[in-house]
């Protein structure tokens, strides 16, 4: 029965083409039947109906797949005047919500009957029709008339419709000599980029472009620049330092005395629509076409697609439509000619199928090698014969070798739903087709491995650049995942391995859809880790897409009520997006490095994608570099680990509190992880009431210095509690320093003992060997010198020193510093000892921490730099007393 909604037809359309595809009954169908009906449109040059079959198209394939929950087979129909595209679900017992005055379709926001009441709006013919498995809606959309004498028009849109821009559009114009440099730059370009022409003249492009870049499949700016046209976006720096992103359009002429140059127009990118071209529609019948003489162009159509896969594309559009055909498919031979790549379809589930392989010789006889030529009547008949067309109900089938100079570079085949469709004549006609293109389809592929090549060259140099750039663990795990996703793969997950007895551990995973990191890692942590085989190269591993088909399916029979085989209601599984993002292939690299499997980097495609060769062999080489980072990052983490526990078991443990006097240390040790230097600070209990306190500074910097740092303040610490006074104690230590021989270094030391007093001041004794001059700050603000420079220590073995008795007075400050403050530089200048002072004198009435810290603000603002040598600060004051 067919009940049809509008008008018959008074005459019967003629129909140039089909393109018919099935999409499963999932969500992300929705999209790819879009995609499918836009490609479809677009090839066929029907760009003014695309937006509306793609709305009402989406509207019907939700209806089937989502609401109906059957698989949905959409089916798009050129002819003379227009295009007509079918949609079909499986759930014909469905009722049809027919519009009459006793029926209406109610609000435009509800969802049953929305599908058909756009179709009423849009389409110029629309209707139901109904079998016994199926139901089918259709609609039919003519070609608008265009106005004579234009090139192309597009439909009145008002106000709110149209192109956003600024109420001034302005246009670039900039003019590339051959050479690649700026030859002219107008008054819009200055406006744009900041840029007046006087400063840009001469300069090359690539200088102000910022190039968008993806391994092996971006045409790079030099390339642009030689076409005949070209037209995208890029970004151009501006006068500021930013990026400004533009749309252009390139047109490459010559002048007069033959010297070829480009003009490029440029606009902000959000305006592209003022230099946008519309799509070109096809060429016309190439068999009617006048004064064409070339074969490729006679198949093919001119002008030819510029890139691989679109000649690959137009190549099985074309060999459908000679040999009246409901599907054709393409595959491109491997660089080993034993396997055959599919590469571009048309009229099948091409989204199940891109990238798939099949053996060159699939069987004995004839029809068992892809190098002859091979009719088969019906597939019924011999099921398997061509596995590719396998559950697609095409029936017959042709196929063709594509060779050039007796090597096979590829197949061609043209498949009809009817059986007994081709013959040996259509196997000529196909196989003179392929002769002809079979040299411009292996150029255009050599020439996207050479892109690729470069590409992955380039690719290739930036990870390393980026990976040779931290010595951070968690930064190169990040760094190895983001740059896999989603340039190699859709999602990415890091294993490593701590050592030999270690099993591997889930360190990190990425996808290139947020959403679905968390189910992704969730999913993951229930399988069992790859093993760590050290063999290189990808291996496929099936655990997590078989575990996700598993998790996906007791998710659906949950959420259906359905039981178990043990009658149980399955336990929640992971959700249907993360099965189908996790369902394709998924392969696992080795990570080694220094002979050792120190993890794996596993990368995966979404449901029923598979990866190309060449992008498993630079994953290899990209996990190659990675595993080295990997290993290096752990090494210097280990390594800097044990250099800061040794280096904080030469600090002071926490300072002690000392009756009525207020002290405050700063310490800073220069260079990148080191916590101790050359200079230490010290201060602990000698007996009841003394209290001894150092400040010194070691020649030098680093683990060396930090070495005699720790002998000085044990051997002080040990001297004063032995009973040994300051100078005993100095002369000791310095004998114990020429003791270590080749490996001393001499020594700046202040070291002093601190007796609080009852009356509130403290009694401090002091001998300053070598060391910048302690300085006392007193309650009137003058600042002096505390004591008198002597013999510095690890130089002289008859050393004779001398103690200094020093009294602070309630409210007087001690201050102690090392040379990394008194030397900071800036140019020419030095901080110094005046400059010290001068700090020092506005420190009156602070607190010892606020003293100290103000002492650091000054040193710190002195000079931009960061300081390049190790600072310690020493700040003690008697607190003024309180009155009763």
């Amino acid at each position: 029965m067919r009940e049809q909604i509008a008008e018959t037809y008074t005459r019967r359309p003629v129909i140039t083409a089909r393109a018919a595809a099935t999409f499963e009954p999932v969500g992300r169908s929705v999209a790819a039947a879009r995609a499918f009906v836009r490609d479809t449109l677009q090839g066929w040059g029907f760009p003014d109906v695309i937006d509306d079959a793609v709305v009402l198209t989406s509207e019907l394939v939700t209806n089937a797949v989502v609401h109906a929950g059957t698989a949905a087979d959409v089916l798009c129909v050129r002819m003379d005047s227009g295009v007509r595209v079918e949609v079909a679900d499986r759930y014909p017992e469905r009722e049809l919500p027919v519009q009459s005055p006793a029926r209406q379709f109610g609000s435009v926001d509800r969802e049953g009957g929305r599908g058909l009441l756009l179709c009423a709006a849009l389409a110029s013919r629309w209707g139901v029709e109904y079998s016994a498995t199926q139901k089918t809606v259709w609609f039919r959309l003519d070609l608008p008339d265009r106005p004579a004498g234009t090139r192309s028009a597009g439909p009145a849109l008002p106000a709110e419709a149209l192109p956003v821009a600024d109420a001034r559009v302005r246009v670039a114009v900039v003019q590339i000599d051959a050479g690649g440099a700026i030859s002219a730059w107008n008054d819009d370009a200055h406006e744009l980029f900041g840029f007046g022409a006087d400063q840009i003249i001469g300069k090359p492009l690539t200088d102000l472009a910022a190039w968008p870049h993806t391994p092996g499949t971006s045409t790079g700016i030099a390339e642009a620049l030689r076409l005949s046209r070209w037209e995208g976006s890029y970004g151009i720096r501006g006068a500021d330092g930013r990026i400004v992103p533009v749309y252009a359009s390139h047109l490459r002429v010559r002048d007069n005395a033959g010297a070829p140059s480009t003009v490029c127009l440029l606009v902000r990118d959000e305006e592209r629509a003022v230099l946008q071209s519309p799509p070109r529609s096809p060429a016309g019948d190439p068999a009617t076409d006048r004064g064409t003489t070339d074969p490729f162009e006679v198949f093919i159509g001119s002008p030819a697609p510029d890139d691989l896969d679109g000649l690959l594309q137009r190549t099985v559009e074309r060999a459908r439509d000679m040999l009246d055909g409901d599907s054709a498919y393409l595959l491109l031979a491997t660089d080993d000619e034993t396997e055959l790549e599919v590469r571009a379809s048309t009229g099948l589930p091409s989204t199940r199928q891109r990238f798939a392989r099949v053996p060159v010789e699939a069987g004995t006889g004839r029809y068992g090698s892809a190098r002859m030529p091979a009719v088969h009547d019906d597939l019924t008949a011999v099921p398997g014969a061509v596995p590719l067309l396998t559950d697609t109900g095409m029936r017959s089938v042709v196929t063709v070798p594509l060779k050039v100079e007796g090597r096979l570079t590829g197949s061609l085949g043209v498949a009809a739903e009817s059986p007994r469709r081709y013959g040996n004549e259509e196997a000529l006609r196909l196989q003179f087709a392929a002769d002809r293109i079979a040299l411009a389809v292996e150029s255009a592929r050599l020439g996207e491995l050479e892109r690729l090549r470069r590409g992955s060259l380039s690719f290739l140099v930036e990870a390393s650049d980026l990976l040779a750039g931290t010595l951070d663990r968690d930064q190169t795990l990040a760094l190895m995942a983001q740059m896999t996703v989603p340039t190699l793969a859709t999602w990415c997950a890091v294993y490593t391995i701590a050592d030999q007895s270690s099993e591997p551990e889930l360190s990190y995973v990425l996808h290139e859809d947020e959403d679905r990191i968390d189910g992704l890692k969730a999913l993951l942590s229930k399988v069992a880790p790859p093993d760590p085989v050290p063999t290189p190269g990808a291996r496929v591993w099936t655990a997590p897409s078989e575990a996700a088909h598993s998790a996906a399916l007791r998710t659906s029979l949950r959420s259906l009520g359905l039981t178990d085989a043990g009658g149980h209601l399955p336990s929640p599984g992971t959700s249907l997006a993360t099965a189908a993002a996790v369902g394709g292939e998924t392969v696992v690299l080795p990570l080694v490095a220094r002979n050792r499997v120190i993890g794996m980097l596993t990368l995966g495609k979404p449901t029923d994608d598979h990866f190309r060769q060449e992008i498993l062999e630079l994953a290899e080489d990209l996990s190659r570099r990675a595993a080295l980072a990997l290993d290096n990052a752990r090494l210097y983490s280990e390594r800097t680990a044990i250099s800061q526990s040794l280096q904080r078991s030469l600090l002071p443990p926490e300072l002690p509190d000392v009756p009525g006097v207020e002290v405050e240390v700063i310490y800073r040790a220069a260079g990148e992880g080191n916590e101790v230097g050359g200079d230490f600070y010290d201060l602990f209990p000698i007996r009841d009431g003394a209290y001894g306190f150092a400040i010194g500074d070691v020649c030098g910097t680093g683990p060396e210095a930090a070495a005699v740092t720790g002998l000085a303040r044990h051997a002080l610490r040990l001297l004063a509690r032995e009973g040994f006074g300051g100078p005993a104690v100095l002369e000791r230590l310095n004998a114990a320093i020429l003791d270590e021989g080749a490996r001393s270094r001499f020594l700046t030391l202040l070291y002093g003992e601190l007796w609080p007093q009852p009356d509130g001041s403290a009694l401090l004794k002091v001998v300053c060997a070598g060391h910048p001059l302690p300085l006392r700050l007193r309650q009137d603000g003058t600042v002096e010198p505390a004591a008198d420079p002597q013999p510095l220590l690890g130089v002289m073995d008859d050393l004779e020193l001398f103690e200094q008795t020093v009294t602070l007075d309630p409210g007087d400050v001690l201050l102690c510093v090392t040379d990394g403050v008194t030397e900071r530089r800036e140019g020419t200048r030095m901080l110094g000892d005046d400059g010290l002072t001068d700090v020092l004198t506005t420190c009156t009435g602070l607190t010892a921490g606020a003293v100290a810290a103000r002492i650091l603000r000054a040193v710190e603002r002195f000079a931009a730099e960061p300081a390049s040598d190790d600072m310690a600060i020493l700040a003690m004051r008697v607190p003024e007393r309180q009155e009763p």
